[in-house]
C-alpha cells in the first residue's frame, strides 16, 4: 500500500509549504534506465513509494510499470505524485495486449472497439502519472488471411488509435516480440516490420519499442537495426540473453549498445524489463552494479 509520506517524499498538496526535497542520488547515469516495482523489494520493502525512493537514491531517473492500468486510480495518482516529487520520469505501461488472439490484424468492428476502449483508458492512466509512452502488443497473426491484408488491417487499427492518442500527446510504442521462446503466434516480431507499420500509419503517436532481449532472439543485428529504424524508435528495453536477466549475465554487450544510443543523442527511457539473476539483496545490488558497469563508457 502507498502511504501518505514515505522517506521524505510528501504525497499531499504543496500549498502551504514546500515538501522536503529528496537527497541527492548516489550517482548520475548517462541514460534514463527505468527499473520496475519489485526489482529492489529486498532493499526497499513492499511500499511502492519506498521502492521509488530507493530507485531514485541509486541514481535511476525513470520508472516503468506494465501493470499500472490494473492498479486502483488512487494508487496511480500517488505514484504520479511521488514521481513528480522525486523528479523521475514515467516510462511505459501496457495499454493493450493479447498473446492468444488476433486483434489488430483483423478488420472487425467488435475487436476494434475493444482496442479503442483500451486506448481511451490509457489516455486517462497517462494523465495520472504524466506518462508519454504506452506499450501496444498488436495480437496474433491469422493463418487464414494473407499477410499483406493483415498488415493493412494493423495499420488501419493503429491509425484509429492514433486519433485518440494524438489529442492527448500520448505515444503508442509497438513492441516486436520473439516467437521462438516467449510468445508464439504473434503478428509483430521484427524491427523492420514495425518500421514499415510506423511509416504506413504516419503518426507521431505510433513508434517502436525496441526490446533488445526479444530482438537478440529473433534476428540479432541489434546496432545496425537501431541505426536503420532510428527515426521511428522512441523507447528501448533491456534484458540479456539467454536468461532475460540484467546486463553482463548473457551474451549481449550492453556497454557498447548503450554507448551507441547515447552517442546518437537518445534522451528517452531505457526500460529494465528483466528479472534479477540472483535473489535477495545480493541479487539486487548485482543489478545496480551491472548498470553502473554497462553505463561506464
Amino acid at each position: 500500500m502507498i502511504t501518505g509520506v514515505v522517506s521524505g517524499v510528501a504525497m499531499g498538496s504543496s500549498e502551504g509549504g514546500a515538501a522536503t526535497p529528496p537527497p541527492a542520488p548516489a550517482r548520475q547515469f548517462k541514460l534514463k534506465y527505468a527499473p520496475h516495482f519489485g526489482m529492489f523489494k529486498a532493499h526497499a520493502g513492499d511500499d511502492l513509494v519506498d521502492q521509488l525512493t530507493f530507485m531514485h537514491d541509486q541514481g535511476f531517473t525513470a520508472l516503468e510499470d506494465n501493470d499500472l492500468p490494473n492498479r486502483p486510480v488512487a494508487v496511480q495518482e500517488k505514484i504520479g505524485q511521488a514521481l513528480a516529487k522525486l523528479k523521475m520520469e514515467m516510462g511505459v505501461f501496457v495499454a493493450t495486449k493479447d498473446f492468444q488472439n488476433q486483434t489488430f490484424a483483423l478488420d472487425r468492428p467488435e475487436i476494434r472497439e475493444k482496442i479503442l476502449a483500451d486506448m481511451r483508458q490509457a489516455v486517462e492512466v497517462a494523465k495520472r502519472v504524466n506518462a508519454k509512452w504506452c506499450t501496444v502488443v498488436p495480437g496474433c497473426h491469422d493463418e487464414r488471411l494473407d499477410w499483406d491484408y493483415q498488415t493493412a488491417n494493423v495499420i488501419d487499427n493503429f491509425r484509429r488509435c492514433a486519433e485518440i492518442c494524438e489529442k492527448a500527446g500520448l505515444v503508442m510504442v509497438m513492441e516486436p516480440l520473439n516467437t521462438r521462446r516467449d510468445h508464439p503466434k504473434l503478428f509483430l516480431t521484427r524491427i523492420a516490420q514495425a518500421y514499415l507499420i510506423c511509416r504506413g500509419v504516419n503518426s507521431p503517436s505510433v513508434k517502436i519499442l525496441y526490446d533488445m532481449y526479444h530482438q537478440q532472439i529473433t534476428e540479432g543485428n541489434i546496432i545496425p537495426n537501431i541505426d536503420q529504424a532510428w527515426s521511428e524508435v522512441a523507447y528501448f528495453q533491456v534484458g540479456d540473453h539467454p536468461g532475460r536477466k540484467e546486463p553482463t549475465t548473457g551474451e549481449m554487450n550492453y556497454r557498447n549498445i548503450f554507448r551507441h544510443i547515447h552517442a546518437k543523442g537518445f534522451t528517452g527511457v531505457v526500460g529494465m524489463e528483466h528479472g534479477n539473476a540472483r535473489p535477495g539483496r545480493e541479487g539486487e545490488q548485482a543489478v545496480i552494479d551491472a548498470y553502473v558497469a554497462s553505463d561506464t563508457f
